[in-house]
Parts: C-alpha cells; sequence; structure tokens
C-alpha cells in the first residue's frame, strides 16, 4: 500500500510518519503532485495558523489538487480545518470540501483546549472497535461547527464536529498520533478503508 502524508510545510509530520511506522507502513512524505494522486491513502496533516498553511497550499498548487482526490484521504487538526469552506482564523477560505464553517472558542473557556477530552456519536467505519466516549488527544483554539458532515462529537463549551466525512474525504480534529492504542485503531481502520 502506497500511503502519502503531503508535505506543505505544516506541523506534525514526523508524528505521523512514526504512527503509521508502527503499524507496519512506510509513509511517504511528499509535495509532488503525480505521486499524491497515485497513492492508494492520503493523509492531510496539519499543525500551525490556517491563512498562513493556505498560503503554502495556494503556492505549491495542492489547494487545486487536493479536492480532486478519489482516494480516501484523512485530514488531521489543522488540515481538517483547512477542508472546510472558511475558517475565522485568519479570515481564511478554505478548501471547501466539507460545507461547514471554522470558528474560534469563545473567551469563557481556556484556549487552545489541550489535552484528552471525549469523542462521541461515531457514524463512520473509521471508528470501527472504538468506544462511545473514547479518549482522544487535541490541542486548537478554533472548532468546526456540528454540521450534517459530521461524524463524531466533541463538548468544549459547545457541542462541536470532532471529526467529518464526505465521499472519500475525512477528516479528525484530534490527534490520532497521539492518541494511544485508540488512535492507532482509528489510522488502522483508515488504511482498511
Amino acid at each position: 500500500m502506497k500511503l502519502v502524508i503531503i508535505n506543505y510545510g505544516a506541523g506534525n509530520i514526523k508524528s505521523i510518519q512514526f504512527a503509521f511506522k508502527r503499524l507496519g507502513i512506510n509513509a511517504v512524505l511528499s509535495d509532488n503532485v503525480d505521486e499524491i494522486k497515485a497513492a492508494d491513502k492520503v493523509i492531510f496533516p496539519g499543525v500551525g495558523e490556517a491563512s498562513s498553511a493556505m498560503k503554502m497550499l495556494r503556492e505549491s498548487g495542492l489547494d487545486k489538487i487536493i479536492p480532486t482526490l478519489k482516494q480516501p484521504v484523512l485530514g488531521i487538526c489543522l488540515g481538517m480545518q483547512l477542508m472546510c469552506n472558511h475558517s475565522e482564523e485568519g479570515n481564511t477560505k478554505g478548501l471547501g470540501i466539507f460545507d461547514v464553517e471554522v470558528k474560534k472558542f469563545s473567551k469563557t473557556v481556556k484556549v487552545p483546549q489541550m489535552g484528552w477530552n471525549v469523542i462521541y456519536n461515531l457514524e463512520s467505519k473509521l471508528f470501527s472497535g472504538i468506544k462511545e466516549k473514547e479518549f482522544m488527544y487535541l490541542v486548537h483554539s478554533f472548532y468546526a461547527e456540528e454540521c450534517k458532515e459530521s461524524i463524531a462529537t466533541t463538548d468544549y463549551e459547545i457541542e462541536y464536529a470532532s471529526a467529518l466525512k464526505k465521499d472519500n474525504f475525512y477528516g479528525v480534529q484530534f490527534h490520532p498520533e497521539k492518541s494511544g492504542v485508540e488512535g492507532a485503531k482509528i489510522l488502522s481502520n483508515f488504511l482498511k478503508l
């Protein structure tokens, strides 16, 4: 299986690569359009700030390629947020794969939400074998609103979409690569999609 992690300068690439290595898969880091298109599965990572990440995607032309991919694609953290219509972070136009807005948590809660929180309302093969209210590791100041494409929910001041799915595109707000055994199971489930 050829697994490509899109390499566009955004954050958590090495920890994702190590997580797949533990599952016996050597993930390739690439910004090469042909290599990404030829992959069996694609990971769209992200740690950083939305507007500068989108700028990097536009400069490399990857903003045009990602929405056209036909194989299973998993966006992680900022990667998922960039797959949405728009983010309040830097007033950023996203890739428009998921029909949802990304908002900033209000000042009534500690931002970023950092640490372990539960996911529930699980609705996808991505969560095969994962129990309702399983803990996942999160670090974020912005969230995708609940919407018809939600496949998992988390509550932090309000309920928000902690995972999204549309066609072959999946997104998770949490970091499966940092979420222990259950996070590894989600990555393994993604490989089986």
